[in-house]
């Protein structure tokens, strides 16, 4: 998509605002007798379509609760510190 944007400012004609006063950015007056309007799509994006591969559902996934996974995971990440540094303090405890 950048580069489709890159090529159509590329080929963009910019017009002055007023014809006597050229500003930084506009089109040079060739480029401004030869400018054709354009009508219709121009330069349409072009979507590649995703490869989409198909598999049998087997046992084993209808069988997997991801929420229930999901809530598990989540639940591990929150209370990590806690149960590292009751891990760590019970060590300690171990040493002495």
């Amino acid at each position: 998509n950048v580069q489709r944007l890159k090529t159509y400012k590329a080929k963009l004609v910019v017009f002055p605002r007023r014809a006597r006063k050229s500003k930084a950015g506009d089109s040079t007056a060739e480029e401004l007798a030869t400018a054709t309007q354009m009508q219709g799509p121009y330069m349409p994006i072009s979507r590649e379509k995703p490869s989409v591969e198909l598999v049998k559902v087997t046992e084993e996934m209808k069988s997997f609760k991801a929420y229930n996974k999901l809530r598990v995971e989540r639940t591990n990440a929150r209370h990590i510190g806690a149960r590292l540094k009751k891990a760590a303090e019970a060590e300690k405890e171990d040493k002495k």
